[in-house]
């Protein structure tokens, strides 16, 4: 079963987690399940920047982004090449270290 590292985000996971998944489930699913409260405005639907983390290892085992992915992408704050949507990076049987970006662009959060 593969890790999913995320690296520590002052808001959102401030000590870091490790957790424990199934291959086959979002990097985005995966984190909800597991108490990491990640954005994602457009409801998983590939719609939005919301959900925006980078992929620190293990890039390569996922399936490249499609043209929509990498257009959305386009607009993401703090845009890096090993950026993806969490609702679109789905989990190989390779560990993978995700980075949280600091910011994110959500002109309807509802966390005020």
């Amino acid at each position: 079963m593969p890790q999913v590292i995320f690296l520590p985000h002052a808001e959102i996971c401030p000590d870091g987690a490790v957790i424990m998944t199934e291959p086959g489930i979002s990097v985005l699913d995966a984190a909800l399940t597991h108490g990491i409260e990640l954005e994602h405005a457009c409801e998983k639907s590939c719609a939005c920047t919301t959900c925006h983390i980078i992929v620190r290892e293990g890039l390569h085992s996922l399936e490249t982004a499609s043209e929509i992915e990498e257009d959305l992408l386009d607009k993401a704050w703090g845009l890096e090449p090993e950026s993806r949507l969490g609702c679109q990076a789905i989990v190989t049987d390779r560990d993978l270290v995700i980075e949280i970006p600091k910011y994110t662009l959500n002109m309807v959060s509802e966390h005020h």
